[in-house]
C-alpha cells in the first residue's frame, strides 16, 4: 500500500532540510525560495518497537518494516492560486497526496530569508490556507454550475449534492477548510470526491524551532499551536537541523548518545513519521516466521480478509481464517507453540477487525 505525505510550506521554511533528514532521498536545500521544484520523494520506514520485539523473539532470516512515502513540494506564496511563484505546479502536486506536513517556521534567524520579511507563524500558515482554499472555492463552484442543471431538472440525487456543495462553497468563503465541514464518509466521496479538494486532505503541522527550543517549544511554536487547536490537529516540535544532523548517525549507540545530549528519548523525525502514519488512518499487523517477520500496512477498520489481501489477492480470494496472536502474549509466551498451548491465539473468521499490532496467519484455499 503506497501512500504519500506531502510536506508542505512557505520557502525557506526548513522543508528540504526536513525531507533530507527524514527520508532516503537528497533534495537540494538553499537560502532562497523555489530551491525545490520537482517533487522529491522519500521511502522512509515506520519505526515501530513491536517489530524489534518480534525479531529478537523469532531470529528471522529477514525482518522488512511498513513505510510511507514523504513528497518534498516546491514552497508557495501568495497569489499561487492564481499561478504566482511556482503555484500551479505546487497545486497540482499537493493535490496527487493523500495528506498533508505543513513546515512552518517557528524561529527567528537573520542568516536565513523569510519570503514575507517578518517570522510570525500563524500568518504564514494562513497564507497557505487561503491559497488552498482559493482553489478548492474554484474547484466546488465549477462543480455547481453543473451540478444545478440536473438539480433544476428534478435529480434527486443532484439536489442533495447541491446542498452539500453550497455548504462546501460557504465554509470555504468564511476561510475555513474544507475538513470542517460534518460529512459522512460515503456522501462526502460521492459529493467531493473527484474533486480533490486541497483543504479536505488530513494535516500535520510541523513547528521548526531552534536548536534551543527543541524539548519546550517557544512563543511561536505555542502561537501556531493555539492557532490550530480548532482543528484538533497535531502540532509536531523538532528543529529540523539538528534532526539532519541525528539522521546523518549510521552506529545505533553514537545515535542514542546523541539523543542523550539534547535530553530526547526518540528523535523528533520518528515522531513525526508516526504521527504521519497515524493521520493517514493506517496500522500495521504483522506475520512472524523463522524465514521473515514483517510489517504490513492496513488502513484502520479493516476486516481479516482485506488484511490477508495486501499479501497476495488469492489470500482475500480464498480466505477460510485468521489465526491471531495479540503482541502481549508473544512478549509473555515468547515462542508460538507457548502461546497456543497457554489457549492465546484466537481463530477469526471474515468479519474480524484487524487490530494494530495483531500477529496472524492466514488460511485460505483457491
Amino acid at each position: 500500500m503506497s501512500l504519500q505525505c506531502g510536506i508542505v510550506g512557505l520557502p525557506n521554511v526548513g522543508k528540504s532540510t526536513l525531507f533530507n533528514a527524514i527520508s532516503t532521498g537528497k533534495a537540494e536545500a538553499a537560502n532562497y525560495p523555489f530551491c525545490t521544484i520537482e517533487p522529491n520523494v522519500g521511502v522512509v520506514t515506520v519505526p515501530d518497537e513491536r517489530l524489534d520485539t518480534l525479531t529478537k523473539l523469532v531470529s528471522p532470516q529477514k525482518v522488512i518494516p511498513t513505510i510511507i512515502e514523504f513528497v518534498d513540494i516546491a514552497g508557495l506564496v501568495k497569489g499561487a492560486s492564481q499561478g504566482a511563484g511556482l503555484g500551479n505546479k505546487f497545486l497540482a502536486n499537493i493535490r496527487e497526496v493523500d495528506a498533508i506536513v505543513h513546515v512552518v517556521r517557528c524561529f527567528a534567524d537573520d542568516n536565513v530569508v523569510h519570503v514575507e520579511g517578518r517570522v510570525d507563524p500563524v500568518f504564514d500558515k494562513e497564507i497557505i490556507d487561503a491559497e488552498l482554499q482559493l482553489k478548492d472555492l474554484e474547484s466546488v463552484e465549477k462543480k455547481i454550475q453543473k451540478t444545478e442543471k440536473g438539480a433544476r431538472a428534478g435529480d434527486a440525487k443532484a439536489k442533495a449534492e447541491l446542498e452539500w456543495l453550497k455548504k462546501y462553497k460557504s465554509t470555504l468563503e468564511e476561510g475555513k477548510n474544507a475538513r470542517a465541514v460534518e460529512i459522512d464518509a460515503e456522501t462526502k466521496e460521492s459529493v467531493i470526491g473527484d474533486l480533490q479538494l486541497l483543504t479536505a486532505k488530513p494535516v500535520l503541522y510541523v513547528a521548526n524551532v531552534d536548536e534551543g527550543s527543541m524539548l519546550t517549544g517557544n512563543e511561536y511554536s505555542e502561537k501556531l499551536r493555539e492557532a490550530v487547536k480548532h482543528e484538533g490537529a497535531d502540532v509536531i516540535v523538532l528543529c529540523a537541523a539538528i534532526e539532519s544532523q541525528i539522521s546523518e548517525i549510521e552506529d545505533p549507540e553514537e545515535h542514542e548518545m546523541f539523543l542523550s545530549e539534547y535530553g530526547l528519548s526518540e528523535s523528533g523525525l520518528s515522531k513525526l513519521i508516526k504521527a504521519s502514519y497515524a493521520l493517514l488512518n493506517l496500522i500495521t499487523y504483522f506475520t512472524a516466521g523463522v524465514k521473515e517477520v514483517r510489517a504490513w500496512t492496513i488502513v484502520k477498520g479493516w476486516k481479516a480478509p482485506q488484511a490477508a489481501g495486501v499479501i497476495h489477492s488469492d489470500f482475500e480470494k480464498g480466505f477460510i481464517r485468521a489465526e491471531v496472536i495479540k503482541i502481549a502474549d508473544y512478549e509473555q509466551y515468547k515462542t508460538e507453540p507457548a502461546v497456543k498451548e497457554a489457549g492465546k491465539m484466537a481463530v477469526e473468521g471474515k468479519e474480524y477487525i484487524v487490530a494494530d499490532g495483531d500477529i496472524m496467519h492466514f488460511r485460505f484455499n483457491v
